[in-house]
């Protein structure tokens, strides 16, 4: 999932954008898994687990302040990538299993699923009690409609394997069959785009239901402005016990970094979404903030429109990655909440190869040995695309432009807002551009796919980047068994990448999430969500 937030998933996270960290876990054969509890925060808060849990008491009941830089503007989750939409549907919808925030793939509206030998059936039992949040019971026909549906519609996060049957064997049992093994599947259908929905929209129309959804998820939309805030209510036929613990969830808009700061250290807010790195240490030693961390499956990068005159040429593209310090910028810009990006794939993303890999280093005489071999060897002057009311991104940039000030690339920096941004990448109208690329789930195609296929939906992360023998080992590594073999194909997939570069991996930032130290039990998602069901707020 690509992230398209103004600190940008996530999201794309999008995405996932991304996107992305941690421990791998495939979906086994046979498995059996109970919702995982909440896992811990990583070192350095004092969040999310039991043994770092306030001694204070803490109350049940209220409403938690979430501050978010970009608005809400779709629930329809088969329709949606961006991380402001994708984290809200998640509180709404939830699927038939998850990932917990060590990257774990655990059942969740599934009691237990099975994969059979050969890679072709997939069967998941669900909970016994399942409801909605309008109190109807969730059957097997319910996720038969909303997965058809999602094949249907397509979509952003489309269902990828090439699916045979989706059919409801009793009220609590689905089986899917495929026509082929696909190894990511029972990753990505922890993904929120495969959340279930009631069959036939509970009754009611499209249009209707994304206004007003109804999901086994924690919350219900109570009040909902596109352009700005939603108000969740806590949903009284939660299937887990207890929970939420909160009575509301209110997302609120904040759309520049330093007021969402100043928000969150006056006690408007009770967290905010996307603490820039650089106000991590101030937030985490306020007298009243702290931060909650976690590692991500996000990698900040440097894009190319190869549809552009200049960035189609592959040495322009080698030049500028030759010219630019990514360790220099890393250090300068991260405050030691990231590592520098070798390759395309997070380190805590299975095959990512970022030890073997051989990246294009800083060298500035070798940049200008590349350039020399381009098709503009005294250089030219292009664009750079960045969303405003992000001041990494703007500081990025800068480093950017004198990287490719020394070898003759001048770079005009094009600074604009959030919203107008993401109609200009959509639209190719741009030469290069800073964003985040973002895994949806523990999987390395989950980045692999959006970001090298040039048929699929982005269009290799709008980049419209096209190497056949890379579609090629795309579509081998979702077939081939997780192990050696599927490493090898991925290891030479990234260092094409890495050699070709149609986008510079430039770190992988942790996830920050500025909180009020009244605040407990919130837990960060490697892909940038954050589930809120045990927030409670202390008296």
């Amino acid at each position: 999932m690509s992230q398209f937030k103004s600190s940008t998933r996530k999201s794309l996270w999008v995405g996932a954008l991304a996107v992305l960290l941690l421990v791998i876990v495939s979906g086994c054969s046979g498995s059996s898994n109970d919702p995982a509890p909440n896992a811990a925060a990583q070192p350095g808060t004092n969040q999310g687990t039991d043994e770092n849990s306030k001694t204070d008491e803490t109350a049940t009941g209220g409403t938690f302040v979430y501050g978010r830089p970009a608005s809400v503007t779709s629930f329809d989750l088969h329709n949606q990538i961006t991380s402001n939409n994708a984290f809200a549907i998640d509180k709404v919808f939830e699927s038939l299993v998850a990932f917990d925030s060590k990257g774990e793939i655990v059942d969740w509206l599934a009691k237990s699923h099975n994969i059979s030998d050969d890679g072709l059936t997939y069967t998941f039992v669900l909970r016994d009690g399942l409801k909605f949040s309008n109190g109807t019971d969730v059957t097997a026909d319910d996720a038969v409609f909303s997965l058809e549906r999602h094949l249907k519609v397509g979509g952003p996060l489309a269902i990828s394997a090439k699916v045979d049957t989706i059919k409801a064997k009793d009220s609590h049992t689905l089986v899917i069959t495929l026509k082929e093994p696909y190894t990511p599947f029972i990753s990505e259908l922890s993904n929120f785009s495969n959340g279930i929905i009631p069959n036939n929209f509970g009754g009611v129309t499209e249009e209707e239901f994304f206004k007003k959804p109804v999901g086994t998820g924690p919350f219900v939309v109570e009040q909902w402005d596109p352009a700005g805030d939603v108000t969740f209510t806590k949903n009284t036929y939660y299937w887990q016990e207890g929970k939420p613990s909160v009575d509301k969830l209110v997302y609120k808009l904040i759309e520049d970094d330093s007021q969402a700061i100043n928000q969150l250290k006056a006690g408007e807010v009770d967290a905010i979404e996307s603490l820039a790195l650089q106000n991590a240490d101030e937030i985490k030693n306020g007298a009243d903030t702290t931060v909650v961390t976690n590692g991500s499956w996000v990698t900040e990068q440097l894009f190319f429109n190869t549809l552009d005159k200049h960035f189609s040429d592959v040495h322009v593209r080698r030049a500028l990655a030759l010219a630019l310090d990514r360790d220099g910028l890393t250090k300068a810009l991260t405050f030691g909440y990231a590592q520098t990006a070798n390759s395309l794939l997070p380190t805590t993303i299975p095959y990512n190869s970022n030890d073997t890999l051989k990246a294009l280093n800083f060298d500035v005489n070798a940049a200008k040995a590349e350039l020399a071999k381009s098709a503009f060897p005294d250089g030219f002057t292009t664009k750079l695309l960045v969303a405003s009311g992000n001041s990494t991104r703007a500081q990025e940039a800068q480093i950017i432009q004198a990287a490719g000030k020394q070898i003759g690339i001048n770079i005009e920096i094009e600074s604009i807002e959030l919203a107008t941004f993401r109609e200009r990448f959509f639209a190719y109208d741009f030469a290069a551009m800073l964003n985040s690329g973002q895994a949806d789930s523990p999987e390395a195609n989950s980045i692999i796919a959006f970001q090298t296929d040039p048929d699929g939906f982005s269009k290799s992360y709008w980049t419209h980047y096209t190497n056949d023998e890379v579609t090629k080992l795309l579509y081998k590594g979702q077939q081939t068994p997780d192990g050696d073999g599927r490493a090898e194909i991925y290891s030479k997939l990234l260092q094409t990448l890495a050699d070709e570069v149609p986008y510079i991996p430039l770190y992988y930032p942790d996830i920050l999430i500025g909180v009020r130290s009244s605040v407990d039990g919130i837990v960060v998602l490697p892909n940038g969500s954050v589930r809120f069901e045990d927030v409670r707020i202390q008296k």
